[in-house]
């Protein structure tokens, strides 16, 4: 990848590139994500330009003099890199360094770079590491000035040898190979832990959403946990599991994952599917989305996107409004309850709608409150309600034991044939 002069003490100047569809208006909003990345990294947004049309050119990618305009302009910001809010191919990326004479990058590697920096667990590092090394290997060729030394013998005597390029690029394949079986290593001693938790009849609640939505801080809130919360995208990125006990039962397991993004590159799709994996072994989705953003809704949907690539869209699920506090017109919080009507709306930050909350995820996955009529010699069942369900209530009377109890599957079917259903 491309390095940036890291090392000064002002922050380096970004001038972005974006571009729209037809019909679809040329403003600053278009980039609001990518200013959010840039941020994130601790750069410096000097100026930025949205293009409105882009018709494929073969040396930039664009015409020949839009983009000496947007290297001209770049000049006169005084930028030390340009960032494109559109993949860029290798070949391009070259062309726009020469041209520019500053460093050139898409927000693929912007994405890259940030989750390098908030890489901490091993798991994390190596698959930063993978995605780099995979995103940087066709692009190795534009790191080099003359690309024709040779390393071995001569014509007629010890063969041509090799150019640094090949050298490098096996090294760089070598390393991938290397990270894939550490890789491998620490996914299966992570499922050995997750075989011992399974062990525990708790069921596993995953919290999903876009980047920044305000997971980490909800399961804090939710558990009296400290799990790391920053105001920045990806801020987490390691699963990270607690217990939320509920009145009435053993309480289920609550796993932050990392957050969702529109354009997340493939290689780190691919890179994360261990991570995300404890979204699919989950029984229920918690859909975190950020009530106050105002992409809200594009953002749900690039979440259900990145579900569906990892094949978990159908896991049953409730979408909570975070950050509710921030709404303060009638206008907006009657759209979000339209567009949304089962949500759960609630603020991680004050604390509020959590009763809602835990009553939601209670029904979805015991179901509703019902009451049973146990006979005396089936007393054990309560023991199974207590281990596996929620007992809200228990009655011992002459001839039996009255509970009111929420419960599913196998404790479900065992409790059946003795619950009172209301009169009609």
């Amino acid at each position: 990848m491309i390095e940036i002069r890291e090392e000064e003490e002002r922050p380096i100047k970004a001038f972005l590139v974006g571009c729209v569809k037809a019909n679809e208006p040329a403003d600053r909003e278009t980039l609001q994500e990518l200013f959010g990345l840039v941020k994130t990294l601790g750069m410096e947004i000097c100026d930025c330009i949205v293009l409105t049309s882009r018709d494929p050119q073969p040396k930039f990618g664009i015409g020949t003099g839009k983009a000496v305009t947007i290297a001209e302009e770049a000049k006169n910001h005084e930028a030390d890199c340009i960032i494109f809010d559109f993949e860029i191919s290798p070949t391009h990326q070259r062309n726009w360094e020469n041209l520019a004479k500053i460093p050139v990058f898409d927000r693929n590697e912007v994405i890259l770079r940030i989750f390098a920096s908030h890489a901490r667990t091993k798991e994390a590092t190596l698959q930063v590491d993978l995605a780099k090394l995979q995103y940087s290997l066709p692009r190795l060729a534009h790191s080099y000035g003359d690309m024709a030394k040779q390393r071995g013998g001569n014509y007629g005597s010890k063969g041509s040898g090799e150019t640094k390029l090949e050298l490098d690029r096996r090294a760089v394949q070598n390393r991938i190979s290397r990270i894939k079986l550490e890789l491998a290593k620490v996914v299966k001693e992570r499922e050995t832990l997750r075989a011992r938790r399974d062990k525990v009849p708790l069921p596993s609640c995953a919290l999903v959403g876009y980047t920044n939505a305000g997971k980490s801080s909800l399961l804090n809130a939710l558990t009296g946990s400290n799990v790391f919360v920053e105001d920045k995208l990806f801020a987490t990125l390691d699963p990270t599991t607690r217990r939320l006990s509920l009145d009435g039962g053993n309480g289920i397991l609550l796993t932050d994952t990392v957050g969702f993004i529109s354009n997340l590159p493939h290689s780190l799709v691919n890179a994360f599917k261990s991570t995300l994996e404890e979204t699919a072994g989950a029984d229920l989705q918690i859909l975190v989305l950020d009530a106050s953003d105002a992409n809200i809704y594009e953002q749900y949907q690039t979440v259900l996107q990145v579900l569906k690539e990892i094949d978990v869209l159908d896991t049953p699920r409730i979408i909570v409004l975070n950050k509710i506090d921030r709404v303060s017109d009638m206008f907006s919080l009657r759209r979000l309850e339209n567009y949304f009507p089962e949500a759960v709306k609630v603020s991680a930050l004050e604390k509020t709608g959590f009763s809602d909350l835990i009553f939601s995820i209670r029904e979805m996955l015991f179901g509703s409150q019902k009451t049973y009529s146990l006979p005396l010699e089936k007393a054990e069942l309560l023991e199974l309600v207590r281990k596996t369900g929620i007992l809200i209530n228990s009655e011992w009377q002459e001839n039996s034991i009255k509970i009111e109890a929420q419960v599913s599957g196998k404790a479900q079917a065992l409790l059946a044939p003795y619950e009172i259903k209301p009169k009609e």
